[in-house]
C-alpha cells in the first residue's frame, strides 16, 4: 500500500502558482476600462510596460532611444510596473566597453524617470528584452552586469527575454547573469518563409527546441504567450512585410481575396490601394486559438520546474483581447 501510495506522490506534479498578467506594447499608455478590467479579473499584481526600443544611430555614433512611452494615464494603483526595455541585438555589435557601461546608465536613469512619469515611485524589476547571438554575447552580458551594479538598480531583480534557440543552444548562447528569465513562446517560425507555417506558434519547434532541454535550464523561467494576429504579406513569394491595413474581414471578401483550399494563405484578386497591395500579392493569415495556447501551456507544464511564476499574455490590446474570455483565459492558466 506504501508504494502504490508513493507512486502516485510522485506521479502527481507539483501544482505551480501562477501569476498572470500582460504585457504593454504600445507608445501610449492610457488606462482603458475594458483593458484594466482583464486585469482586474486576473488579480494581477503587475503590468510589463515597454518603456522603449534602443537602436544604433549611426549619425551620432551611440545606441539611442526609440519610440519612448509616454503616460498619459498613471498605471492604476494596486498594479506594480515591470519597465521593459527593447534592445535590437546589432547595437552591442556597435559599441565598445565604454559606450556599454555608458548605455546601462543611461537606460538605468531613462527607466527610473519613465516609472516616476507611470505614478508610480519605485519598481522591483527590469526587463531587458535582447534576441542576444553568440557574436553579441560577451558585450551584452557585460551590460547586464554594469546593470545590475548600477546604483538605481541597487536590490532590484534584473530579468532577460530568453528564446526558444537560447534555451537549446545553452552552450553557445551562454546563462545571462541574471536573477531570471521570460521564456516567449512565439514568433518560433521564419516569419520571411514562404508557406503555409503559422510563424507564430509552432509545435514543432517547441519539441524541437525545449523538449530535451527546458527541465535543465538553470534560471527561474517566467513565461510569455502570444494572443495577437497579423497579415503576413508576400509578393512573387518573396516577404513584403506586415500589413496593418488588412483584416481577417476583408480577406473575407470574396471581391478582394480568394482563400487556398484548407490553408491560411489568400490571393489579393485586384489591387489593393489602402494597403498598399497589388493583384496577385499572396497574404498569410497567422492567429493564435485557445487550443494552441492550452497545448501551448500543457506542453510547457511537463518541463518547466514546478515554481511559482508570471504568466504573460502578449499584449494588452481591446482588438486582440475580444477574441478571448475570460474563461478561455482561465482554461490556459489552469492548463500551464
Amino acid at each position: 500500500m506504501l508504494v502504490i501510495f508513493a507512486f502516485f506522490l510522485l506521479g502527481c506534479k507539483q501544482k505551480q502558482v501562477i501569476h498572470p498578467t500582460f504585457y504593454y506594447w504600445k507608445t501610449d499608455y492610457r488606462n482603458k476600462p475594458a483593458e484594466t478590467a482583464y486585469l482586474n479579473q486576473f488579480k494581477s499584481k503587475s503590468l510589463y510596460v515597454r518603456i522603449m526600443d534602443v537602436d544604433f544611430n549611426p549619425d551620432v555614433q551611440q545606441a539611442a532611444p526609440v519610440s519612448p512611452i509616454k503616460f498619459s494615464d498613471p498605471i492604476p494603483s494596486g498594479i506594480a510596473i515591470i519597465p521593459v526595455v527593447f534592445i535590437v541585438n546589432n547595437v552591442f555589435n556597435k559599441i565598445d566597453s565604454q559606450q556599454t557601461a555608458i548605455l546601462a546608465s543611461r537606460i538605468a536613469k531613462f527607466v527610473d524617470d519613465k516609472v516616476k512619469q507611470s505614478g508610480k515611485q519605485n519598481y522591483a524589476e527590469l526587463q531587458i528584452d535582447c534576441d542576444w547571438t553568440k557574436t553579441t554575447r560577451a558585450s551584452y552580458f557585460k551590460f547586464l552586469k554594469e546593470l545590475k551594479a548600477n546604483p538605481l538598480l541597487k536590490e532590484k531583480t534584473i530579468s532577460v527575454t530568453l528564446r526558444l534557440h537560447q534555451v537549446k543552444n545553452v552552450v553557445s548562447s551562454g546563462i545571462p547573469p541574471v536573477e531570471k528569465a521570460m521564456l516567449m513562446c512565439y514568433n518560433m517560425g521564419n516569419l520571411r518563409k514562404y508557406g503555409e507555417q503559422n510563424s507564430i506558434l509552432d509545435q514543432h519547434e517547441m519539441d524541437l527546441y525545449l523538449k530535451d532541454f527546458l527541465a535543465q535550464y538553470p534560471l527561474r523561467l517566467d513565461v510569455a504567450l502570444p494572443i495577437f494576429q497579423w497579415a503576413v504579406v508576400f509578393r512573387n513569394q518573396e516577404y513584403a512585410g506586415i500589413s496593418k491595413h488588412i483584416s481577417k474581414a476583408a480577406l473575407q471578401d470574396p471581391k478582394l481575396f480568394r482563400q487556398r483550399r484548407n490553408t491560411i494563405l489568400f490571393d489579393l484578386l485586384v489591387d489593393y490601394p489602402p494597403a498598399g497591395l497589388k493583384k496577385g500579392d499572396v497574404v498569410r493569415w497567422e492567429e493564435i486559438s485557445v487550443s494552441n495556447l492550452s497545448a501551448t501551456a500543457k506542453f510547457l507544464s511537463r518541463y518547466l520546474k514546478p515554481e511559482e511564476r508570471n504568466l504573460v499574455f502578449y499584449h494588452l490590446d481591446t482588438d486582440l483581447l475580444k477574441h478571448f474570455t475570460h474563461d478561455d483565459f482561465q482554461k490556459i492558466i489552469a492548463d500551464l
